[in-house]
């Protein structure tokens, strides 16, 4: 189980976040649910240890460990990975080698036909690929979504996880997470879509750093819609969570 515990996050001066509690189940699929700016992609970096984002506040704790402070690479060890809204670009490196860590993970080369033929993309043509400039957008996010299932992570935090990749592939995105919790792992899902939003089991809604509210993907998507499309989204209180 993994729990973030009156987590806030305060830089220059200012709330990012503000006293987030969630509780992440083991096999399950979350959403998390904002406009730009409430401070989703922040989250997950927290949550993962990207370079400086550190809790000002609060515990992140996995199974009853307090992790928090833990780096992303050790953080990586106990089963947590993140794939970003826009990839990372190596230099140099064919998609095979980067899907192995420079062969570094020791994976069949069935695992790795697998894994792209799920992301959508022919093993032939691509695993002897180049993945700095001759990828599109669309083909280098594919790349990372089959590089998180060959990861086989416990916890897998996707962010904008359609960044770049047409509305087509949404069923495409779907198998990924299903595979994932098929092999008992947990998924959270940071996104603005709602058609994303609908795949997750449970969903809260993000805004202006706070959890405004929680509950079933569609009432939360219906609050959503209601509550922050038509509003001003710094003037929403947050103080106090619903439960819908």
């Amino acid at each position: 189980m993994l729990i973030l515990e009156n987590i806030s996050f305060i830089r220059n001066n200012r709330y990012i976040l503000k006293n987030v509690n969630i509780v992440f189940q083991k096999g399950k699929v979350y959403t998390i649910l904002g406009t730009n700016g409430a401070g989703k992609s922040s989250l997950a970096y927290l949550i993962m240890g990207i370079n400086d984002y550190k809790p000002s506040t609060g515990k992140i704790l996995l199974d009853g460990e307090d992790i928090t402070n833990l780096s992303i690479t050790d953080k990586a060890k106990k089963g947590l990975t993140l794939l970003w809204q826009e990839p990372v670009r190596f230099q140099g490196l064919t998609v095979e080698q980067y899907l192995t860590l420079g062969g570094k993970l020791k994976i069949s080369n069935d695992q790795i036909d697998f894994a792209l033929d799920l992301v959508g993309l022919s093993p032939e043509l691509y695993k002897h690929r180049m993945v700095d400039g001759l990828l599109s957008g669309g083909e280098r996010k594919r790349v990372e979504l089959a590089s998180v299932l060959l990861l086989n992570p416990r916890y897998a935090i996707l962010d904008e996880p359609d960044s770049g990749i047409d509305i087509m592939s949404l069923s495409m995105i779907e198998k990924v997470i299903e595979y994932i919790v098929k092999n008992k792992g947990t998924v959270i899902v940071i996104t603005h879509r709602e058609e994303i939003a609908k795949i997750s089991q449970e969903a809260y809604l993000l805004c202006n750093g706070s959890i405004l509210a929680q509950g079933s993907p569609d009432k939360i998507i219906e609050y959503y819609k209601n509550k922050c499309d038509s509003c001003s989204h710094a003037n929403i209180p947050t103080t106090e969570e619903v439960r819908i």
